[in-house]
């Protein structure tokens, strides 16, 4: 151990800690902005793609331009569930330098291909990236950042999310304006290699997760690495006091494959994993992927229905700023139901403006400001909390598999609503969003009864609630041991 001015020599300024913790979130959602680019990307390439081979496209049929969109989805459900595994077993930061490279590949792959298949499967590569960024990212900023900085910091994943995709949305309308060649998706596909390749240098810039070094037992190089993340050594003795004692408790507890087994675990993942419903189940992809759809259907024009979807980006953008300051201060709950409030407000309010109303400028205003709104409290009330939460909710033994599982359904839920708005607008119309309000009420109830709060208390306190609240009494009663 260093002796006092060793350690004082090694503590930093509020600024220079500052700026420390700024450059590590800001490596890190790389993988974010990567995530949002390719997800949001995809809508301005695909009419290029269309194209026959001599104009430059990949002559895609509705059934392969399905299976194109759809390929990254289903790669990102397998990505966030394997990232668990390899997160756990290696490490948050050697994950993200190995999802660096994958992101490169992939978006070099989908760029260069030649045909649909190859297509299909880089665009698979690329969801593994997808979804392990969005699985292991979070995780990683909130084992970074400290109890009073988690909310924030790891809000600025969502933030780049939607950054990426409002930079999707620019880059496809620009090239569009600007460059007359069949080939120009390629170009459009190709610039998602930026971000792959900050995040793989990057890396090799930033330290690895003290939680995770004193899980395996380097306490050391835990605590060095912790002095430069934190404001003053009261900070550094308190967590690390936490962390070794967590680690001494899970050294002496059962295996992380007995842990898995535990029902109060077995509950926290169906809590995790209800809350991808929670958050899919908004039908906030309905509108992301098809508002130009709904705006059509009021009788607006091809092209202003297009120009509307950079709207959804720029909302959600600022939305997203907003929930950055708002959830310093309110309960993560509360945000939660609010946002759904608004939400179901939102969604009735646009089916009764989509069915009773007849097709007049009125009409597409009324429905694109339903849509804006509903964006503006999703973005800010519901999206951010569902990253912070999957960040914190889990056990630090089984943290990266547990929340890889519960991410990796989520993408599944993504995908589900995604299939099913469209037949489902064609079988029952504009009375969808009612079904989705209708859906949406049972989670602002699972909310209300079920979510734990996990506001204003560090991880290992959240492990500790956490125990109490799924477990059985006498596994309470046991963790009551353990203050």
């Amino acid at each position: 151990m260093p002796n006092p001015s060793q350690e004082h020599d090694t503590q930093t300024t509020t600024l220079s800690v500052q700026q420390r913790l700024f450059f590590v979130v800001l490596v890190a959602t790389m993988g974010a902005l990567a995530y949002g680019y390719d997800t949001g990307i995809i809508s301005g390439a695909l009419p290029y793609m269309k194209l026959s081979a001599r104009e430059g496209g990949l002559h895609l049929t509705p059934f392969t331009e399905g299976l194109v969109t759809a390929s990254l989805t289903f790669g990102s459900a397998i990505g966030a569930f394997i990232s668990g595994y390899v997160s756990d077993r290696f490490g948050r930061r050697i994950t993200l330098r190995s999802l660096a490279l994958l992101f490169v590949a992939g978006a070099l792959g989908t760029a260069l291909a030649p045909d649909i298949a190859t297509m299909v499967v880089m665009r698979f590569i690329l969801g593994i990236a997808v979804g392990g960024g969005s699985s292991t990212v979070p995780v990683f900023i909130a084992e970074i950042a400290g109890p009073k900085k988690r909310a924030p910091l790891v809000s600025r994943n969502e933030l780049m999310i939607v950054s990426g995709q409002l930079l999707a949305y620019v880059v496809s309308a620009a090239m569009s304006l600007l460059l007359h060649d069949g080939h120009m998706w390629r170009y459009m596909l190709a610039l998602a290699m930026v971000p792959g390749m900050l995040l793989f240098i990057g890396t090799f810039f930033v330290p690895a997760s003290p939680h995770w070094m004193v899980s395996e037992g380097r306490v050391r190089e835990a605590l060095r690495i912790l002095r430069k993340l934190r404001e003053n050594p009261q900070e550094v003795k308190k967590e690390m006091a936490e962390m070794r004692q967590h680690a001494r408790a899970q050294q002496q507890g059962p295996s992380a494959r007995a842990l898995l087994q535990e029902k109060w675990v077995v509950r926290l993942l169906l809590v995790g994993a209800t809350m991808g419903i929670v958050l899919q189940f908004t039908g906030v992809n309905a509108f992301m992927y098809y508002t130009p759809v709904i705006l059509k259907n009021t009788g607006l024009g091809t092209s202003a229905a297009i120009a509307a979807t950079i709207g959804n980006g720029v909302v959600s953008v600022l939305a997203t700023f907003a929930g950055i300051k708002a959830i310093n201060h309110f309960d993560r709950r509360h945000m939660l139901m609010a946002g759904l409030l608004v939400v179901i407000a939102m969604q009735i309010a646009l089916g009764a403006t989509l069915t009773l109303l007849p097709q007049t400028l009125t009409q597409s205003l009324l429905a694109l400001g339903c849509i804006l709104v509903f964006l503006f409290f999703m973005q800010m009330c519901i999206s951010p909390v569902y990253w912070l939460m999957m960040s914190e909710l889990f056990p630090m033994k089984v943290r990266g598999v547990l929340t890889g599982s519960a991410v990796s359904f989520q993408w599944l839920c993504n995908a589900a609503v995604a299939f099913a708005f469209p037949p489902l607008l064609s079988m029952v119309g504009n009375s969808a969003f009612f079904i989705f309000a209708a859906i949406n009420v049972a989670s602002l109830a699972f909310v209300m009864v079920i979510l734990p709060e996990t506001r204003g208390k560090s991880l290992e306190q959240i492990e500790d609630h956490m125990r109490q609240r799924f477990g059985d009494a006498r596994d309470s009663q046991v963790e009551a041991t353990h203050p």
